[in-house]
């Protein structure tokens, strides 16, 4: 079996097994036969780290299932692979050529030399800042809901927050800690740190390691790193600005608060549009271009190799150098003085090419099934549900069973990415022994 087939397979093997113990919660905890396509809606979107749900899980699931939820996302994030390697070390299993290369896959890392000091990196990495997490957010959680129940909401929400998943166990997300600066500044670094990718994290943490240890070598960030780093600190300054011009005087959003209130408001939204699902703010209230700005960068998305979703950052960058080079008249693509691969640029376009159809078709299908949704309404979900986001209008609930089939299909496809599964569906393209020549066509 080829490493993408294996790799497709693991995200659905995890998702049936979350269905199941979903459901089970279900019927045990409400004390009737549960509804299957509930528990497949929770337990995709846990594993697929988006966050929309047809319930409330802080009140239609019990405590065991709330853990359950939070061990899909946790192996969601992670990934299939990287979760059944985690299991193999514990069990003492040494790794062979295949395994490094299913896990080398799944981190999208460059060589199998790093693979698994990378590995052990990682689960350093969510465990330090997921427990940071807990202990700021527990300096709100605790005062306002007592030391069990705080302790419960800083974890579900820690593990949420870094894993960019978006569950809250509360029925408006957090709408109230809109003004909370430890809310803010804890959940906001726990998404973006998250949405990084952890090979940027190690990247800046061996930076700043250099800058206090005296060492001659002088560490350079690597082109990966450049353009995580500064197209991620353009979309949440961008976004910043935009969500705080155009919510400044709506009245469901942000004009009740104060100016360091909007900014806050403005910021965490731009946040959390990076797939991680969060909102303090009534999403289905924003104005129209807030909607349309939430749902660009919504599709963007996050940064390759990490918890988050969408067409990632770095596509995005070398699809607009691309475009630009086109512009300008020359025939290759650069990127801080270095030139961009072929095989870069056509991976790049495949990507948004194919999102594009996934979006494209998976809106359609709902229109066509439940067409007094609104196509405003159903767009947006689906564009949540592909970059594994979780912000809602507020129609998931609405959703008809044809219709949940299709967004649960659109979250998978958002996770496991749309190269990937046609890889594992079509397998490994060969290379041609021909040599075709070129012709001109008029482009444009």
């Amino acid at each position: 079996m080829t490493v993408p087939r294996t790799i497709c397979l693991g995200f659905l093997a995890v998702i049936a097994i979350g269905t199941f113990l979903l459901w089970m919660d279900d019927t045990i905890y409400n004390g009737s036969l549960g509804n299957p396509v509930t528990a497949l809606f929770t337990a995709t979107s846990a594993v697929c780290v988006t966050g929309l749900s047809v319930v409330d899980v802080g009140q239609f699931y019990s405590f065991w299932g709330q853990l359950c939820l939070l061990g899909l996302v946790e192996i969601g994030a992670l990934g299939y692979m990287t979760a059944n390697t985690v299991l193999l070390m514990l069990i003492g299993r040494k790794f062979g050529l295949r395994d490094k290369l299913a896990l080398q896959k799944s981190l999208d890392t460059a060589g199998l030399g790093g693979v698994m000091p990378l590995l052990r990196s990682i689960i350093a990495t969510m465990a330090l800042f997921q427990l940071t997490g807990i202990i700021l957010l527990m300096i709100v959680f605790v005062p306002d809901w007592g030391l069990r129940q705080g302790l419960w909401l800083s974890i579900f929400h820690s593990i949420n927050g870094f894993n960019n998943a978006g569950f809250s166990l509360f029925p408006n997300s957090l709408v109230a800690y809109t003004t909370s600066p430890v809310i803010n500044f804890t959940m906001s670094l726990l998404i973006i740190f998250g949405g990084l990718g952890y090979q940027a994290i190690m990247e800046l943490y061996l930076w700043f390691k250099n800058q206090f240890t005296r060492d001659p070598m002088r560490r350079e960030f690597s082109i990966h790193f450049k353009v995580v780093g500064s197209t991620t600190i353009f979309l949440l300054l961008a976004g910043t600005i935009l969500f705080f011009v155009t919510e400044f005087n709506n009245p469901e959003t942000l004009q009740g608060l104060s100016f360091f209130g909007k900014i806050q408001a403005a910021w965490f939204q731009s946040v959390t549009t990076r797939t991680a699902g969060f909102n303090s703010i009534n999403v289905g209230e924003m104005t129209h271009a807030g909607i349309f700005i939430t749902m660009i960068l919504m599709f963007i998305g996050a940064s390759p190799g990490s918890t988050g979703g969408g067409i990632k950052t770095t596509t995005s960058r070398i699809l607009v150098n691309c475009t630009k080079a086109a512009l300008e008249g020359r025939d290759e693509v650069l990127c801080y003085q270095r030139k961009i691969p072929a095989t870069l640029l056509l991976k790049a376009v495949g990507v948004l090419v194919g999102s594009t159809c996934v979006v494209f078709f998976a809106t359609l299908l709902i229109v066509l099934i439940q067409p007094k949704l609104g196509f405003g309404n159903v767009f947006f979900e689906i564009v949540s549900a592909f970059g594994t986001v979780g912000l809602s209008t507020g129609i998931t609930g609405s959703l008809s069973i044809p219709s949940r089939l299709v967004a649960i299909a659109t979250m998978y496809v958002g996770r496991v990415g749309v190269l990937l599964l046609m890889s594992a569906l079509l397998g490994d393209p060969k290379p041609s022994a021909i040599d075709y020549p070129e012709e001109n066509l008029l482009v444009g």
